[in-house]
């Protein structure tokens, strides 16, 4: 099987059918950028480059995958056009391991420390409190313990959700009344976690992001409280974005980085869009590692990201 050895048949197809829509629209666009051409030129650079940027690869990222494909072209003289999707997948799978994207350690590997503790940040509507349902269901089905902290105590349907999730994987919701203190919660969450002797802690957080004065000081203190019951918790800071909104994505990435340290992120809803080329920009242009992809509403959908598998599936004809 190759490079997905590793993968069940199950996840192949998830994988296949979730960049579907993206793998359509990028090989429709690459057939158009080369008809008429049989070796790679300055015409078919060109629309290459606006291929990319189409597909919401960002501008930086694209120009960049160009300059690799210039200098291959100018050291091999003569690169037929039958080639640019191979060369494509190869430029693009070393350019997401520049960036430490999708270094595969599934749901069963072993945690670095444990109770791990994972923040999630995220503005509303990206599918935030859904993708931390499923980490819990997939931490579970791999045989970990993990306790859920509602502290997006700021919206009830939020805690109402979360407290819905934990009842359907099994796995207890830690909540205080609407409008508590956040930083409370965190701090029972992972109180009880650690004398429960849990595996993964996943905490909640509010999805505002019109003041990020606000934000960051609300995401220092949840981090503040938990280090006094776990010293380096969160061991994980992570960004859930909604790959469906391209350019908006870059965006949400841009300023919740500035608001606070985000070690990995989550693009999620990659099934219904076109655009999933944004998982390789957002990779090369913010250097964080993309740990999770959300392929559909299902609770076995959410995948952890391997690189190899994405690029492989996007460029395979």
């Amino acid at each position: 099987m190759g490079l997905f050895s590793f993968f069940s048949k199950e996840k192949k197809e998830t994988l296949d059918q979730g960049l579907s829509k993206t793998k359509e629209s990028v090989f429709s666009k690459i057939s158009r950028a080369v008809v008429g051409k049989s070796k790679v030129d300055d015409e078919v650079l060109d629309n290459l480059e606006e291929v990319l940027i189409t597909s919401d690869v960002g501008v930086e990222t694209t120009l960049r995958i160009i300059e690799r494909i210039e200098q291959r072209v100018s050291r091999d003289k003569y690169i037929n056009t039958s080639e640019l999707n191979v060369i494509l997948k190869e430029e693009i799978a070393a350019l997401l391991a520049e960036n430490n994207a999708g270094v595969v350690a599934d749901f069963d590997s072993q945690l670095p420390s444990t109770p791990y503790v994972i923040m999630v940040v995220g503005v509303n509507g990206v599918g935030k409190t859904t993708t931390i349902g499923k980490l819990a269901y997939q931490f579970k089905k791999a045989g970990k313990s993990v306790y859920l902290g509602a502290a997006d105590t700021f919206r009830a349907a939020a805690v109402d959700q979360l407290v819905i999730w934990g009842e359907r994987v099994g796995v207890p919701v830690i909540k205080q009344k609407m409008g508590s203190d956040p930083a409370s919660v965190a701090y029972d969450t992972v109180t009880s976690a650690k004398a429960n002797h849990a595996d993964v802690v996943i905490i909640d957080t509010a999805g505002r992001l019109h003041n990020k004065v606000n934000l960051m000081n609300e995401l220092t203190k949840i981090r503040n409280v938990m280090q006094k019951v776990i010293p380096d918790a969160p061991q994980e800071v992570l960004l859930v974005l909604d790959g469906s909104t391209g350019q908006n994505a870059f965006e949400q990435a841009k300023q919740f980085t500035k608001a606070t340290d985000v070690n990995a992120l989550a693009i999620t809803k990659l099934d219904g869009t076109a655009k999933g080329g944004v998982v390789i920009g957002i990779s090369d242009q913010f250097k964080i590692p993309v740990k999770y992809i959300g392929l559909g509403e299902g609770m076995e959908h959410l995948q952890v990201f391997d690189r190899d598998a994405f690029v492989a599936t996007l460029f395979e004809g």
